[in-house]
């Protein structure tokens, strides 16, 4: 037992370290080479964690607003997390963004190359990728004979994936061709075999979970309940409020007549909004986030040594851009990573300014980077392990609305390119809600995402492929935006400034959306 509930929150931490070495390693907590368990038993082990602490924490009484805090949000995230455990979603996971393959794929981005302590753990975790893998495979075979069922487009996309990493221009031989000596013959057969269980692997036509699995998975992705039906149709008038913002900004753009679509083919074309080449993409996405760093010191109280960001960029890649936090002594900085796909030379500046800002400052840098520094007043537990993405990706979504709010994006350009990322967040709250509890057709997703956003067709299809697979997950964008516009509406309404509500809610760390609103509200 634990005396106090800071002393538990860290306690797990600690011990999630010794389960998960990737969570270790990726929060720069321990620096290991080693890979998770990903078999059932491993699940086992996570959700005899979880429950030990549930458990624990109803016994304990909060030592002050930040233990009341800790208490809220520990039981939130266990109890949603033990829930999808129940339900056998967290075994044998298999889909294109969040499956135990990107988990170690991703792992050696973050791993340290520079020195040969860094290059060992390189080493011994290539080797342990056959264990870990056929612990994968025992999960994939209790998914199989236990549910929930296997969507035949998800392994379509997953063995893809696998071919990926496993193909010369792939993660494993970038990193022989680096490192003289490393082999990664048998990491490579691993991988091998493991798409050849796929391929034999029992699976369902059918995309969508359901509506009765789906409510879990959104409440878990939002930290909040919502009404289903509600959101949907303020999604859709949120959809037409939008368009029309666009349509009003192509006419100072181009004047009366043209359409957006329109529009965007003439910025897409403009040789003063295109980037080409992965070296110039790298530069300017570092200028872009410095230069909102030094105006954002206006608007924000950033940490001296949070003031520092690194844009990274990956090739051959997925098309996915994220945020990576900084390791805890700061030794390696917050870094935005753009995952640029084999052959992809040309970018557009209009369409990714706002990327920048929801990546950087004000977006995940300032808010995860800033809980990472705040060790003096956040247990290890509100620091590293509580991330919600309602709160996480609301939050940047929020940030790029901010920074046209704060005339970073007076250009008609940017500005459009800002609400077509709006667009696409609405857009995925209807194709994930309809495709998942509706019984939309694949062919009526398509739809609704091509008619809607300005992206290549090839990462789109990707995109609604992530959005199957994930369910919950990319509707957290704008449903989360959705609830930190409230909180700011009713902060304000109390009397405080734009600056002490960020100041306030940031310092309270990632958390799911209803306890932040009890936090807030306090």
């Amino acid at each position: 037992m634990h005396d106090t509930i800071d002393d538990l929150a860290n306690d797990y931490v600690a011990k999630l370290c010794e389960l998960s070495p990737l969570f270790a390693s990726e929060t720069g907590l321990k620096d290991t080479g080693d890979l998770d368990d990903f078999s059932p038993e491993g699940a086992q082990a996570h959700a005899d964690l979880r429950r030990k602490a549930l458990a624990e924490l109803e016994a304990l009484r909060p030592r002050g607003d930040s233990e009341t805090v800790t208490k809220a949000a520990m039981i939130e995230r266990l109890t949603a997390e033990q829930a999808l455990h129940e339900a056998g979603e967290d075994i044998g996971v298999i889909n294109p963004i969040s499956s135990p393959i990107q988990a170690i794929r991703d792992s050696f981005d973050l791993m340290d190359t520079s020195c040969e302590e860094g290059w060992q753990l390189i080493e011994q975790r290539v080797a342990q990728i056959p264990q870990a893998l056929a612990s994968y495979r025992r999960a994939i075979a209790h998914r199989v004979a236990c549910g929930p069922q296997i969507p035949a487009r998800q392994v379509a996309r997953l063995r893809a994936e696998i071919a990926a990493i496993t193909h010369p221009t792939g993660t494993l031989d970038d990193l022989a061709a680096r490192r003289e000596g490393l082999d990664v013959a048998k990491a490579k057969q691993a991988f091998a075999e493991l798409s050849d269980v796929l391929a034999e692997v029992p699976t369902t036509t059918v995309d969508g979970v359901g509506p009765e699995r789906y409510p879990a998975h959104l409440a878990y992705f939002l930290g909040a309940e919502v009404d289903i039906d509600e959101t949907f149709v303020w999604a859709e008038e949120e959809l037409a409020r939008v368009i029309a913002e666009q349509e009003e900004t192509v006419g100072k753009l181009y004047g009366p007549g043209v359409t957006v679509r329109e529009a965007m083919d003439r910025l897409n074309r403009d040789p003063k909004r295109m980037i080409h080449g992965t070296d110039a993409l790298r530069e300017w996405m570092q200028e872009t986030a410095d230069d909102a760093m030094s105006g954002m010191l206006e608007h924000f109280d950033i940490p001296q040594r949070l003031q520092t960001i690194e844009a990274m960029v990956i090739t051959p890649g997925t098309g996915g851009i994220y945020y990576t936090g900084p390791s805890q002594d700061f030794s390696r900085p917050g870094r935005m990573w753009w995952s640029v796909p084999e052959g992809v030379e040309h970018f557009n500046t209009w369409l990714e300014k706002t990327t920048v800002y929801h990546e950087g400052v004000p977006g995940h840098h300032l808010q995860i980077g800033l809980a990472i520094h705040l060790a003096d007043q956040l247990n290890d537990w509100r620091r590293f392990a509580c991330f919600v993405s309602g709160h996480a990706e609301g939050w940047a979504l929020y940030a790029e609305r901010l920074m046209a709010e704060l005339g970073y994006l007076e250009d008609p350009g940017d500005y459009l390119g800002m609400l077509d990322s709006q667009r696409l967040r609405i857009t995925r709250v209807l194709v994930d809600i309809g495709a998942h509890t509706r019984g939309w057709s694949y062919e009526q997703a398509w739809q609704m995402l091509t008619e809607n956003v300005a992206m290549d067709r090839n990462f789109l299809r990707f995109e609604l492929d992530r959005y199957l697979g994930w369910p919950g997950q990319s509707p957290s964008y704008k449903i989360g935006q959705r609830l930190w516009e409230n909180e700011r509406t009713e902060a304000l309404g109390r009397g405080e400034s734009l600056r002490e509500f960020h100041a306030r809610a940031l310092s309270l760390g990632t958390l799911g959306l209803d306890v932040l609103h009890e936090a807030l509200s306090r």
